[in-house]
């Protein structure tokens, strides 16, 4: 199976990248760090043992707001591989309505015939260029067509450096374009893998009838792209993309289960939904086990997929996970709650910082905005001491106070540019101390 070759990043490669948009969580990183090198590694393990070599799924646990599905969001660009970040809350047991866990390795394969397309895509641009400029002159010169003579070749090559140069996108052209039927819209509401049903069926009824084609008024510029996305259509194997894409899913795919806690039992005995919770969690078991999975493009075998699970596991607690489950995330991984020194750094260090993008924004109005360094230990401080007073929902904190804190400014902005303004320790205790040091204020509000 042909699979990409491309070298990933090394462990501590992988932990500097997330180190410029993740404060501290060292040892979460360095276990997805070296997750994420290990689908590598095992590509390079000789056949026979290769197989034998399952994924070692991680679990991270701590309160919410300490960065979990930031280094979720993270990990997806710099893996190189069919990454899908999805919310456990999300399904629900078979036999009831909702989505069944199994939808989860479909949308994942979804994801990687678009990017294997994509990546086709790209092999083939020229080419489809070349195929486009060449059917849009001979709709600019229908006349020359099929004649071939020195003269109207010189035309037709005059008209084609005008093309390359941009001088006749302009002008308006009439093309002809596919215009896909469109299928009745027909729901299922019924047992596991109904939503896939549907698909094919709508897929189905959509083949029954011919493409047709209608014709379209459109500058050249947007003639130029319509006709390349079609030349490269029929340029592309997708059966070869199809068969690649679940090479990849099934030798390289990760997803990310988000909100793990919230399908776990809250204690024992408990009834009603949990039963619910309990199903998901027994769903779950063969596909974090190893399970084959019937999707639109084939059967996708999910024994080498990596699973990350995080959760706060503030009302339940990891061991109410069945054992099962429990056995299939050998890694744990505790997350840190923030300290304030830590809010200062988030405030700053990461590349998109709160305090950059609000000097980005309010630069849009040529408002020059400078926050000092007392203003922003302020800021961290208050942040810190309301999630001590109210509910701790981490570095969330320092949004909504950020927020409040330069409400004003971003009302006023367009009414006092160009200007500069400081933000001073003082100003933020002016703004923020009497709404955080009032706790029902503070409630609400902050």
């Amino acid at each position: 199976m042909e699979l990409a070759v491309i070298k990933p990043l090394t462990p501590r490669e992988i932990e500097t990248e997330l180190d410029k948009y993740i404060i501290g969580q060292s040892q979460a990183k360095r276990s997805v760090a070296i997750a994420l090198r290990n689908r590598w590694r095992r590509q390079q393990v000789p056949e026979p043992l290769r197989d034998e070599i399952a994924p070692k799924n991680i679990i991270m646990i701590g309160p919410t707001g300490v960065g979990k599905t930031e280094i979720a969001r993270r990990l997806a660009r710099l893996a190189k591989s069919p990454f899908l970040k999805i919310e456990a809350s999300k399904f629900t047991e078979v036999g009831y309505v909702g989505r069944d866990v199994e939808s989860m390795i479909r949308d994942l394969t979804h994801l990687a015939v678009d990017m294997v397309k994509s990546e086709e895509k790209e092999k083939v641009e020229t080419r489809a260029k070349d195929l486009a400029e060449d059917k849009l002159l001979d709709i600019l010169l229908p006349s020359l067509k099929s004649e071939h003579d020195a003269g109207e070749t010189s035309t037709r090559e005059r008209f084609r450096q005008m093309l390359k140069t941009g001088k006749l996108d302009e002008r308006f052209v009439e093309l002809e374009v596919a215009q896909r039927p469109s299928s009745p819209m027909i729901e299922i509401f019924a047992a596991a893998g109904m939503e896939e049903m549907q698909s094919s069926i709508q897929d189905m009824l959509s083949n029954i009838v011919p493409n047709k084609r209608k014709r379209r008024h459109v500058k050249v510029s947007e003639a130029k792209k319509i006709l390349e996305q079609e030349a490269a259509g029929k340029l592309i194997d997708m059966d070869k993309v199809v068969k690649k894409a679940i090479a990849r899913v099934e030798q390289s795919g990760i997803i990310f289960l988000d909100e793990i806690d919230k399908v776990a039992a809250k204690g024992s005995g408990a009834g009603g939904p949990d039963v619910s919770r309990e199903g998901v969690q027994r769903d779950l078991l063969p596909i974090v086990e190893g399970t084959s999975v019937h999707t639109k493009y084939g059967i996708v075998v999910t024994d080498h997929i990596l699973f990350i699970a995080s959760g706060a596991f503030h009302v339940s607690k990891p061991s109410d996970l069945l054992p099962e489950l429990q056995g299939r995330f050998p890694i744990r991984v505790e997350l840190n709650p923030l300290t304030q020194k830590d809010f200062v750094r988030i405030l700053t260090e990461p590349e998109n910082a709160l305090v950059t993008q609000y000097k980005a924004l309010l630069d849009t109005e040529n408002i020059d905005l400078i926050f000092d360094k007392e203003a922003i230990e302020e800021i961290a401080k208050i942040s810190f001491e309301v999630n001590e007073h109210m509910e701790n929902i981490g570095a969330r904190r320092l949004h909504t106070v950020m927020e409040k804190l330069v409400e004003e400014i971003s009302f006023e902005a367009p009414d006092v540019a160009p200007q500069q303004i400081m933000i001073t320790a003082e100003y933020v205790q002016e703004r923020l101390k009497h709404i955080a040091k009032d706790d029902d204020l503070s409630r609400f509000i902050l």
